[in-house]
Protein backbone atom coordinates (compact mmCIF):
# COMPACT_ATOMS: atom_id res chain seq x y z
CA UNK A 1 0.00 0.00 0.00
CA UNK A 2 1.24 3.54 -1.20
CA UNK A 3 0.87 6.60 0.94
CA UNK A 4 0.76 10.00 -0.45
CA UNK A 5 1.64 12.99 2.49
CA UNK A 6 0.67 16.34 1.51
CA UNK A 7 2.49 19.17 3.18
CA UNK A 8 0.76 22.35 3.39
CA UNK A 9 2.96 25.29 3.94
CA UNK A 10 2.43 28.81 4.69
CA UNK A 11 5.17 31.08 6.67
CA UNK A 12 6.39 27.69 8.38
CA UNK A 13 10.72 28.09 7.97
CA UNK A 14 11.41 26.88 11.71
CA UNK A 15 9.51 23.58 11.11
CA UNK A 16 9.51 22.99 7.66
CA UNK A 17 12.58 21.26 7.13
CA UNK A 18 12.08 19.22 10.48
CA UNK A 19 8.48 17.94 9.13
CA UNK A 20 9.73 17.26 5.90
CA UNK A 21 12.85 15.21 7.77
CA UNK A 22 10.76 13.51 10.19
CA UNK A 23 8.07 12.43 6.97
CA UNK A 24 10.38 11.21 4.81
CA UNK A 25 12.07 8.43 8.21
CA UNK A 26 8.55 6.87 7.94
CA UNK A 27 9.01 3.84 6.44
CA UNK A 28 7.18 2.06 4.19
CA UNK A 29 6.20 2.64 0.34
CA UNK A 30 5.24 6.81 0.37
CA UNK A 31 5.47 9.91 -1.78
CA UNK A 32 5.50 13.31 -0.57
CA UNK A 33 4.04 16.49 -1.74
CA UNK A 34 4.82 20.11 -0.05
CA UNK A 35 3.11 22.80 -1.56
CA UNK A 36 4.20 26.46 -0.83
CA UNK A 37 1.38 28.39 -0.18
CA UNK A 38 2.82 31.77 -1.18
CA UNK A 39 4.94 32.04 1.36
CA UNK A 40 7.02 35.27 1.87
CA UNK A 41 8.74 34.46 5.79
CA UNK A 42 11.99 32.62 3.34
CA UNK A 43 10.09 29.59 3.25
CA UNK A 44 9.66 29.38 -0.04
CA UNK A 45 13.37 29.74 -0.72
CA UNK A 46 14.37 26.84 1.87
CA UNK A 47 11.45 24.17 -0.10
CA UNK A 48 12.73 25.20 -3.57
CA UNK A 49 16.75 25.30 -2.48
CA UNK A 50 17.19 22.76 0.22
CA UNK A 51 13.51 20.07 0.50
CA UNK A 52 12.57 19.93 -3.23
CA UNK A 53 15.55 17.39 -4.04
CA UNK A 54 14.28 15.66 -1.19
CA UNK A 55 10.70 15.03 -2.07
CA UNK A 56 8.57 14.00 -4.52
CA UNK A 57 6.51 17.19 -5.79
CA UNK A 58 7.09 20.71 -4.94
CA UNK A 59 3.70 23.07 -6.20
CA UNK A 60 4.08 26.54 -5.64
CA UNK A 61 1.26 28.57 -5.44
CA UNK A 62 1.85 32.07 -6.82
CA UNK A 63 -0.01 33.75 -3.20
CA UNK A 64 -1.83 32.66 -0.22
CA UNK A 65 -4.59 30.49 -1.30
CA UNK A 66 -5.25 28.77 1.78
CA UNK A 67 -4.64 25.40 3.28
CA UNK A 68 -7.66 23.69 1.64
CA UNK A 69 -6.52 25.02 -1.41
CA UNK A 70 -3.08 23.72 -0.68
CA UNK A 71 -4.71 20.13 -0.14
CA UNK A 72 -6.48 20.19 -3.33
CA UNK A 73 -3.61 20.81 -5.57
CA UNK A 74 -1.85 18.00 -4.11
CA UNK A 75 -4.53 15.71 -4.44
CA UNK A 76 -4.42 16.18 -8.62
CA UNK A 77 -0.47 14.97 -8.08
CA UNK A 78 -1.25 12.09 -5.29
CA UNK A 79 -0.96 9.03 -6.59
CA UNK A 80 -0.86 6.57 -3.71
CA UNK A 81 -3.43 4.37 -2.10
CA UNK A 82 -3.86 6.44 1.02
CA UNK A 83 -3.87 10.01 1.68
CA UNK A 84 -2.79 11.72 5.09
CA UNK A 85 -2.40 15.55 5.38
CA UNK A 86 0.50 16.40 7.42
CA UNK A 87 0.67 20.17 8.33
CA UNK A 88 4.22 22.12 8.35
CA UNK A 89 4.14 23.00 12.13
CA UNK A 90 5.47 20.26 14.62
CA UNK A 91 1.95 20.19 16.00
CA UNK A 92 1.66 16.64 14.62
CA UNK A 93 3.97 13.78 14.77
CA UNK A 94 4.53 11.41 11.63
CA UNK A 95 6.07 8.40 13.56
CA UNK A 96 1.59 8.14 14.68
CA UNK A 97 0.97 7.45 10.54
CA UNK A 98 1.10 3.24 11.52
CA UNK A 99 -1.66 4.19 13.46
CA UNK A 100 -3.43 6.45 11.38
CA UNK A 101 -3.01 3.97 8.47
CA UNK A 102 -4.08 0.78 10.50
CA UNK A 103 -8.20 0.88 9.88
CA UNK A 104 -7.49 1.65 6.21
CA UNK A 105 -5.20 -0.43 5.70
CA UNK A 106 -7.36 -3.58 7.40
CA UNK A 107 -10.19 -2.45 5.50
CA UNK A 108 -12.21 -1.02 7.93
CA UNK A 109 -12.28 2.63 7.22
CA UNK A 110 -12.67 4.85 4.35
CA UNK A 111 -11.45 8.09 6.66
CA UNK A 112 -9.22 8.16 9.79
CA UNK A 113 -9.23 11.07 12.13
CA UNK A 114 -6.94 11.69 14.50
CA UNK A 115 -8.29 12.66 17.69
CA UNK A 116 -6.30 15.17 19.60
CA UNK A 117 -9.26 14.95 22.42
CA UNK A 118 -9.85 10.91 22.67
CA UNK A 119 -6.33 9.66 23.25
CA UNK A 120 -4.02 9.03 26.47
CA UNK A 121 -0.83 10.65 24.69
CA UNK A 122 1.10 13.29 25.45
CA UNK A 123 -0.39 16.64 24.45
CA UNK A 124 0.54 20.61 25.41
CA UNK A 125 -1.54 22.41 27.86
CA UNK A 126 -2.77 25.53 25.90
CA UNK A 127 -5.61 27.49 25.09
CA UNK A 128 -9.28 27.04 27.00
CA UNK A 129 -11.17 28.69 24.69
CA UNK A 130 -9.60 27.12 21.69
CA UNK A 131 -10.51 23.96 22.85
CA UNK A 132 -13.98 24.80 23.76
CA UNK A 133 -14.18 26.16 20.30
CA UNK A 134 -13.13 23.19 19.11
CA UNK A 135 -15.08 21.42 21.08
CA UNK A 136 -18.44 23.14 19.95
CA UNK A 137 -17.77 23.06 16.38
CA UNK A 138 -17.58 19.22 16.68
CA UNK A 139 -20.62 19.08 18.75
CA UNK A 140 -22.61 20.95 15.97
CA UNK A 141 -20.84 18.81 13.17
CA UNK A 142 -22.26 15.66 15.09
CA UNK A 143 -25.65 16.96 15.00
CA UNK A 144 -26.07 17.66 11.63
CA UNK A 145 -23.88 14.47 10.33
CA UNK A 146 -24.84 12.11 13.50
CA UNK A 147 -21.62 11.53 13.73
CA UNK A 148 -20.00 11.09 16.80
CA UNK A 149 -16.78 12.32 16.10
CA UNK A 150 -14.32 13.89 19.17
CA UNK A 151 -12.39 16.17 17.38
CA UNK A 152 -14.21 17.45 14.13
CA UNK A 153 -11.40 19.82 13.84
CA UNK A 154 -7.49 17.81 13.61
CA UNK A 155 -5.64 18.66 11.02
CA UNK A 156 -4.54 14.75 10.87
CA UNK A 157 -6.84 12.74 8.62
CA UNK A 158 -6.25 10.15 6.44
CA UNK A 159 -7.83 8.78 3.93
CA UNK A 160 -8.87 6.13 1.19
CA UNK A 161 -7.45 8.27 -2.23
CA UNK A 162 -10.23 7.16 -4.03
CA UNK A 163 -12.64 8.14 -0.85
CA UNK A 164 -10.91 11.84 -1.15
CA UNK A 165 -10.60 12.06 -4.70
CA UNK A 166 -14.35 11.48 -5.36
CA UNK A 167 -15.58 14.46 -3.38
CA UNK A 168 -15.93 18.01 -4.62
CA UNK A 169 -13.44 20.47 -1.94
CA UNK A 170 -14.67 24.07 -2.80
CA UNK A 171 -13.42 25.51 0.76
CA UNK A 172 -10.04 27.41 0.29
CA UNK A 173 -8.70 27.60 3.49
CA UNK A 174 -9.47 26.64 7.26
CA UNK A 175 -13.16 25.56 6.44
CA UNK A 176 -11.77 22.24 4.73
CA UNK A 177 -12.51 20.28 7.64
CA UNK A 178 -15.87 20.63 8.41
CA UNK A 179 -16.59 20.52 4.14
CA UNK A 180 -14.58 17.09 4.38
CA UNK A 181 -16.26 15.91 7.21
CA UNK A 182 -19.83 16.62 6.37
CA UNK A 183 -19.20 15.22 2.51
CA UNK A 184 -17.76 12.29 3.83
CA UNK A 185 -20.95 11.34 5.84
CA UNK A 186 -22.86 12.49 3.20
CA UNK A 187 -21.13 9.71 1.09
CA UNK A 188 -21.65 7.77 4.00
CA UNK A 189 -17.81 6.82 4.18
CA UNK A 190 -16.45 4.63 7.36
CA UNK A 191 -14.97 7.08 9.31
CA UNK A 192 -12.71 6.03 12.26
CA UNK A 193 -11.08 7.93 14.78
CA UNK A 194 -7.66 7.07 16.57
CA UNK A 195 -6.29 9.20 19.63
CA UNK A 196 -2.91 10.84 18.31
CA UNK A 197 -0.08 13.52 20.65
CA UNK A 198 -0.45 17.16 19.92
CA UNK A 199 2.39 19.57 20.43
CA UNK A 200 0.46 23.03 20.30
CA UNK A 201 2.13 25.89 19.35
CA UNK A 202 1.04 29.58 20.81
CA UNK A 203 0.15 32.45 18.61
CA UNK A 204 3.71 34.16 19.40
CA UNK A 205 5.29 30.76 17.97
CA UNK A 206 3.59 30.99 15.04
CA UNK A 207 -0.31 29.40 15.26
CA UNK A 208 -2.72 30.99 12.60
CA UNK A 209 -6.16 29.83 13.35
CA UNK A 210 -8.50 32.49 14.67
CA UNK A 211 -11.70 33.26 16.14
CA UNK A 212 -13.00 34.40 12.26
CA UNK A 213 -11.39 30.96 11.23
CA UNK A 214 -14.54 29.42 13.77
CA UNK A 215 -17.39 31.67 12.29
CA UNK A 216 -16.61 30.09 9.30
CA UNK A 217 -16.20 26.35 10.09
CA UNK A 218 -20.02 27.07 11.84
CA UNK A 219 -21.01 28.60 8.36
CA UNK A 220 -19.07 25.47 6.16
CA UNK A 221 -20.81 22.78 8.77
CA UNK A 222 -24.70 24.51 7.74
CA UNK A 223 -23.97 24.93 4.64
CA UNK A 224 -22.24 21.87 3.56
CA UNK A 225 -24.62 19.53 5.78
CA UNK A 226 -27.90 21.30 4.72
CA UNK A 227 -26.77 22.02 0.78
CA UNK A 228 -24.73 19.43 -0.37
Amino acid sequence: MKLTVIIPCYNERNTVREVVRRVLAQPGDKEVILVDDGSTDGSHEIIRDELAPLVDKVIYHDRNIGKGASVVSGLRHATGDVVIIQDADLEYDPSEYERLIKPLAEGHADAVYGSRFAAGDEHRVLFFWHSMGNRFLTFVSNAFTNLNLTDMETCYKAFRAETIKGLTLREKRFGFEPEVTAKLARQGARIYEVGISYHGRTYAEGKKITWADGLRALWCIIRYNLFG
